[in-house]
């Protein structure tokens, strides 16, 4: 059941900082498969209303929306095991191709890369060389009639917009990062890496990127990683959501579902799905299945 960073956290942050009062160094305790670009954008930002210098500490998987997230931060500490990922987002919107679906579920829509998108028109312009504007001018028609024009322009929209925030976090650290190491990060995250599944390890980032990262020592490492595997074992992040492991051998069950965490010193906020589980039969083509 996997979570994702939302706008609802913004205001959990604030209690927590609040509660914290300002400092001269937050270290943010980071791990994330990623989520809406401008609810960590917006997370980051207030976080920093609350120090001076700002740590993020990666203990495993900061991806996609919390890899935005770590380039707000002075500086980055991540483990031998730490991720950081692109951050070209998916556009999802009522105009996106709609995904089968049941008469009785609710539409469910495509959500749209916008590196895919990118993609497809590249491999026009470089795998099949089609260079004329009227060869183009058909790509296009061919594309816009698969997928609605609202959502193409959504799509382009938001890539312009993941680079703009990209750069404004960069730019915000306390120690400034030369212009070039900015251009050269926001257009290699949002553009150059062909897949949003690319894993960027530690020495990529530090190295090829220029990111301001920190190897932490031996034993900070072990307690970044200790900690890990206590909200992993709260959150059953080893384990995929099955019902029928969760009903055993009943036929039906409540049970609540630890889904994230947002914890300081002094508060804790978890976020949970109740759920009421139950077996039932269904007649699929004359044949009564569990």
């Amino acid at each position: 059941m996997e979570t994702k960073i939302a706008f609802d956290q913004i205001s959990l942050i604030y209690d927590h900082l609040v509660e914290i009062g300002p400092q001269k160094n937050i270290d943010l305790y980071l791990y994330s498969p990623g989520g809406m670009t401008l609810a960590g954008f917006g997370a980051v930002n207030l976080v920093r209303e609350f120090c001076d210098h700002l740590s993020v500490l990666i203990p495993f998987r900061a991806l996609s929306c919390a890899t935005l997230i770590s380039l707000g931060a002075d500086e980055i500490v991540m483990s031998r095991l730490g991720q950081l990922s692109p951050v070209d987002p998916s556009v999802a919107s009522p105009y996106n191709p709609m995904l089968p679906s049941s008469p009785q579920s609710p539409p469910n829509f495509l959500p749209l890369s916008v590196e895919d998108v990118g993609g497809y028109l590249d491999l026009a312009r470089k795998e099949f060389g089609l260079k004329k504007e009227e060869s183009m001018v058909r790509v296009l028609e061919w594309l816009s009639g698969k997928v609605n024009p609202i959502a193409l322009g959504s799509v382009q929209r938001s890539r312009e917009q993941i680079g703009m925030l990209a750069r404004k976090l960069l730019a915000s650290h306390t120690s400034k990062l030369k212009k070039e190491t900015i251009d050269k990060v926001v257009k290699v995250l949002t553009r150059e890496l062909g897949s949003h599944d690319y894993i960027i390890s530690r020495k990529e980032a530090k190295e090829g990127l220029g990111l301001p990262v920190v190897y932490p020592s031996s034993d900070m490492e072990k307690e970044m990683w200790t900690l890990f595997k206590e909200y992993q074992q709260a959150m059953e992040l080893t384990n995929a959501y099955n019902p029928d492991a969760l009903l055993g051998s009943n036929d039906q069950g409540d049970f609540k579902l630890r889904r994230a965490f947002i914890e300081s010193e002094s508060l804790c906020h978890v976020f949970e799905t109740s759920k009421n589980v139950r077996r039932v039969q269904v007649m699929i083509q004359g044949v009564l299945t569990p």
